[in-house]
């Protein structure tokens, strides 16, 4: 791919995280919760396939000399699942911070000023060879009411694009823009 139509790409997926952003900022938090459980659950259902697109990562890395230690990292093994669906659980259990107003105090003109935790609208993650951190930045971005672009390593493309299939279906389900989670 040229660098120029790589460049339009990015813009285009960034234009669509941007419209996606704004509406996920009036979502419940009910509403995140569920789209996180349910991601919960299809990561346990789809976990062979999951595990089959990772094989492919995991072969690509031995061919191409990774160490057993970055190899560990890139592995979704059944325990790696099971911490992230845990993981997801722990998210979901955490209280919403959209909306939170702290540091309440009275001005001398008895204007009444303070601070409200707001979504940041689209945030960009670069990172490696951890697919796992799909699922954790993805997770994190929803509760925030925040829209994310993620490049994992070039390593993990097949697990990051299958999580990222979960996820986006997670998202659908509850009728939440799918835009919100892209992996490029």
């Amino acid at each position: 791919m040229q660098t120029e139509d790589l460049g339009q790409l990015i813009y285009g997926m960034a234009q669509k995280a941007q419209v996606a952003s704004t509406s996920l900022m009036a979502i419940s938090s009910e509403k995140k919760d569920k789209a996180l459980l349910n991601v919960a659950e299809l990561l346990l259902e789809h976990k062979k396939n999951i595990q089959l697109e990772n094989q492919k990562d995991l072969k690509a890395g031995k061919e191409k000399g990774l160490s057993k230690a970055m190899l560990d990292r890139l592995e979704l093994s059944d325990a790696v699942i099971e911490s992230m669906v845990h993981g997801l659980k722990e998210v979901v259990a955490l209280p919403d911070p959209v909306g939170e107003v702290t540091e309440m105090m009275k001005r001398p003109n008895e204007l009444v000023v303070g601070r409200m935790r707001v979504p940041l609208g689209v945030i960009g993650m670069i990172y490696e060879s951890r697919p796992n951190v799909t699922v954790d930045a993805a997770a994190l971005c929803l509760k925030t009411g925040n829209a994310i672009i993620l490049r994992g390593g070039s390593e993990a493309i097949h697990s990051n694009i299958a999580l990222a299939e979960i996820l986006r279906k997670a998202l659908e389900q509850e009728n939440l823009p799918a835009d919100s989670i892209q992996v490029i």
